[in-house]
Formats: C-alpha cells, sequence, structure tokens
C-alpha cells in the first residue's frame, strides 16, 4: 500500500460566509496542491472538504498521514466521535444534532477505502506545508468575496 501525506486546511470570511480550504497530496517525491470554495460555507465545512476532496483524489486505497489543524476533524476521528455521531442517526451524547452529517458520511466511507492516521498540527505555527494549505484556502475564499 503505498504512503501519502496529505496536509489539509480550511478558512472562512464570517462564520458562515465565503470559504475555502487548500490540500497537499505528496508521495513519491512528488506534490500536487488542490483547493476550492464555496460562496456561504463554515470554517468546519471546510476543514472537512479539504480532508475529502484530498482523500477523493487518490486514485488506489493508501495509507494516509493526514496533517491538520483542525480539531474538529482531527478529535472526531481519532476519538470515534464520528462513528458515534453515525451509529446515533447524527445525534450527538448531548442529545444535539451533530453538524455537517453529509461531509461527515462521505469523509468516514473514504476512511473506509484508506487507512487514515491523523496528526494535529498548532495552525498558522511551523508547519510549512499547513501555512501554504491556509494560503490556498485563503486565495479561494478572497475570489468570492
Amino acid at each position: 500500500m503505498k504512503t501519502v501525506t496529505l496536509y489539509t486546511d480550511g478558512a472562512c470570511s464570517g462564520n458562515p460566509g465565503p470559504g475555502g480550504w487548500g490540500a497537499i497530496l505528496e508521495w513519491g517525491g512528488h506534490e500536487k496542491e488542490l483547493s476550492g470554495g464555496e460562496i456561504s460555507t463554515t470554517n468546519n465545512r471546510m476543514e472537512l472538504t479539504a480532508v475529502i476532496r484530498g482523500l477523493e483524489a487518490l486514485k488506489e486505497p493508501c495509507q494516509v498521514e493526514l496533517y491538520s489543524d483542525s480539531k474538529y476533524v482531527i478529535d472526531a476521528l481519532t476519538k470515534g466521535w464520528a462513528w458515534g455521531w453515525k451509529k446515533r442517526n447524527w445525534i450527538k451524547s448531548d442529545k444535539k444534532p451533530a453538524l455537517n452529517p453529509d461531509l461527515w458520511e462521505i469523509l468516514l466511507s473514504l476512511t473506509q477505502k484508506h487507512q487514515v492516521n491523523c496528526h494535529w498540527v498548532k495552525g498558522h505555527a511551523e508547519n510549512p506545508k499547513n501555512n501554504r494549505c491556509d494560503e490556498l484556502a485563503v486565495a479561494e475564499w478572497k475570489k468570492l468575496k
């Protein structure tokens, strides 16, 4: 199984507001940048979309080292929260509806296809790839303002 490194970030101007996402895929000495945006969205939706688009770009099942500054994404995956929400028909343990079930449904199915190891990184810090993903995401929402 090929090992791929995926860096992701999402950004929003207002929450909700115009948003963007950025992703960088690295494998075998190659690097590919992906990005996109939506006119009206939230920061968390853009964080999720970045991971989804990165995983969808893979043509075969891979071992993926995912680096994100989103505690929402990383904790929901590593702590099993998202699977719990799904089992309870997208209701959280506090009985409130889970947000973004449409995107979580897609992401959880992708984690069944790929072996994803999650790593949280501090945003706007010393990780150049995370900073580049932030630049890509911000550039996308700026196009939509």
